[in-house]
């Protein structure tokens, strides 16, 4: 199986190129220099372009080989050192000599994306929140802080298929108004009942899933929302420096994930529309997809491991908000401890109330 390995090798010194997440640019660490993104694609598909026409001997070492049914080894071009990556890996770094390679096999033909949101926070920053994500934690156990160690420290691009559903919504009601009056020695209670039905349509745009079996869909979904705005069309050159996975489930296997928060989200559209009544009760509900379409894209995330007695503890943060989740251990003694001080400060509380009340009968 051949796949080429792309490298970004700095014109001016030789150095290997890293997406700078401060300028956008793709910047030498050696000399500094920085290109422009897709200026840069440009002059390496022209290089490309040249070095396949005089059959450039670097290419004929780009083969990779199958370990097993999951792992390629692919040749460095640099060094020709060997790297090991499963058969989803899409951009890495050779471990001997640091260059920032991509597979482009892995992003060729029904397998390029089609846009992607290049990472706008860089590692220190990443590496910043997770110390932050530890503030305020009061039932956190103290040795978290100083004994739990950061394993690594990743940019991952990963894969997601981005969903334009049109839904169409029915709800029926059973609704009634309670209207009470007194009139001479008379009191009265009158009650209108109500059957209101309601259809509603609506187009929902870019509900995103994410395509990797790698990543746990609870960190994806807690790290949302991206601003769709910031999408570009894939350019490989955004990769450098980062790691990035092809997805490895189809976009219609993730219809079943997206149908539920299209529904949640209509039907408490279609419930705000009903208005207000003494008593409401939903009959039935129907939430229909009528087109479904996706687009594939890369949306950016930092990765980040600790361990900490022997246990390791997964984060994420949003490589383009910086929006940071992953769940922390407790400490129980101390659970117990704020248990018991404010279990007894509610028992206080609730004796002194319980006391005025019934001393209140005899001092007013």
């Amino acid at each position: 199986m051949e796949n080429e390995l792309l490298e970004y090798e700095c014109p001016a010194c030789g150095g290997m190129l890293e997406f700078d997440t401060a300028s956008q640019m793709l910047k030498c660490p050696y000399c500094d220099t920085k290109y422009d993104v897709e200026e840069f694609r440009k002059r390496l598909a022209e290089k490309q372009k040249k070095a396949e026409e005089a059959k450039d001997s670097r290419l004929e070492q780009s083969n990779a080989e199958w370990v097993d049914d999951n792992l390629l080894i692919y040749v460095c071009q640099s060094c020709g050192g060997e790297i090991i990556g499963d058969k989803t890996l899409g951009a890495t770094s050779c471990p001997f000599c640091g260059n920032n390679v991509v597979m482009t096999k892995q992003f060729k033909g029904a397998l390029k994306p089609d846009c992607m949101i290049p990472f706008k926070i860089d590692k220190e920053a990443a590496k910043a929140a997770l110390k932050k994500h530890f503030e305020g934690k009061k039932l956190l156990p103290p040795s978290f802080k100083t004994e739990s160690k950061l394993d690594e420290v990743k940019g991952v691009y990963v894969p997601f298929f981005l969903f334009n559903v049109d839904a169409t919504g029915r709800a029926e009601y059973n609704a009634t108004n309670v209207r009470t009056w007194t009139s001479g020695n008379y009191d009265y209670r009158e009650t209108k009942h109500f059957d209101i039905k309601r259809e509603a349509i609506a187009a929902f745009d870019d509900v995103p899933a994410d395509a990797s079996t790698k990543m746990a869909d609870d960190l994806m979904d807690s790290i949302e929302p991206y601003d769709y705005k910031a999408l570009v069309p894939f350019n490989p050159a955004y990769l450098a420096g980062f790691l990035a996975d092809k997805y490895d489930v189809e976009a219609d296997k993730l219809v079943p994930r997206i149908r539920p928060r299209v529904e949640s989200t209509l039907s408490s559209q279609i419930d705000g529309t009903v208005g207000k009544y003494t008593t409401l009760n939903k009959r039935s509900r129907a939430v229909v997809l009528d087109r479904v379409k996706s687009r594939y894209a890369l949306l950016p995330v930092w990765v980040l491991t600790t361990r900490w007695n022997d246990k390791p503890y997964v984060f994420a943060m949003n490589g383009q908000t910086g929006k940071f989740v992953g769940n922390l251990p407790m400490d129980k003694k101390l659970y117990f401890k704020y248990l018991a001080k404010y279990t007894g400060l509610i028992g206080i509380i609730g004796g002194t109330i319980s006391f005025l009340f019934y001393m209140s009968r005899y001092w007013f």
